[in-house]
């Protein structure tokens, strides 16, 4: 059992905190987006994190690599603080692996390409080596036979499977994905969460902000209920979906999983 909501310590003691907000406050203009949250994150934990449309999940995402800057509160990356701008935030965000809803490939690259670029532009990584690498990530996902092929040449499913090998290729010390099938056709949707699972198996650490609830059940260890820009509940899977302390996460529930 996790601990409770907006607790300080890690939810595991063996394991490091590797992921860290504390009191993270974001408006967007006059909008309140982000109130006051609390979030640790260990290492080779996988937190989903869910709620209503509007809820301040997508930008909780992005605020931990710092594509959305916070307004107060403070966020840390295995112990260090976000750097502001510069070479340090490349390095961070090497780190920091990022999936989105709409894929991000490079349109004129292959898709080889798009692999090996980050760690040789970033990594300095030799390109014999991130070559090799990325193979062995485009076979991991299951498009190795797509690797010379364009972007606009492959299904949704496929695409997002290469934005997932191009995070990978980075060997990021954390994987976060923002609602990454909420772009895809159904039939596609199970071929991209397969992948997300197998990571999740092999102790990636990972932040998913998702509407699949089956995912959530079978591959988090923690799930994050948030409403109106808090975190209303953090718990085990098993606990939230059978016996979900708050309102708004009891409402939720009923509304998506009657359908």
């Amino acid at each position: 059992m996790s601990d409770h909501v907006q607790a300080p310590q890690p939810s595991s003691p063996a394991r490091r905190p590797l992921v860290r907000l504390d009191g993270v406050q974001k408006h967007f203009g006059a909008l309140h987006v982000l109130k006051d949250v609390d979030l640790t994150v260990a290492a080779g934990e996988v937190v989903v994190v869910i709620g209503p449309s509007g809820s301040g999940k997508s930008t909780l995402c992005r605020t931990i690599n710092r594509l959305e800057t916070v307004d107060a509160g403070r966020i840390t990356i295995d112990g260090a603080d976000l750097p502001s701008e510069g070479k340090d935030l490349a390095r961070l965000r090497a780190d920091v692996g990022m999936v989105f809803q709409s894929f991000n490939l490079f349109a004129h690259k292959t898709v080889k390409q798009n692999v090996t670029l980050g760690p040789v532009k970033v990594r300095g990584v030799s390109a014999a080596e991130a070559g090799r690498r990325a193979d062995a990530l485009l076979e991991r996902v299951g498009v190795a036979s797509q690797a010379d092929k364009y972007p606009a040449q492959l299904s949704g499913g496929q695409q997002q499977r290469v934005a997932i090998a191009r995070a990978l290729a980075m060997e990021p010390k954390v994987m976060l994905f923002d609602e990454p099938t909420s772009a895809l056709d159904p039939e596609m949707i199970n071929e991209v969460l397969d992948v997300m699972t197998g990571l999740a198996r092999e102790g990636m650490t990972m932040v998913v902000v998702t509407h699949e609830m089956g995912f959530a059940r079978r591959a988090a260890d923690r799930v994050v209920f948030m409403a109106d820009g808090r975190i209303l509940e953090d718990t085990d899977p098993e606990t939230f979906f059978t016996a979900p302390e708050h309102a708004r996460a009891q409402d939720f529930l009923s509304k998506i999983l009657t359908h």
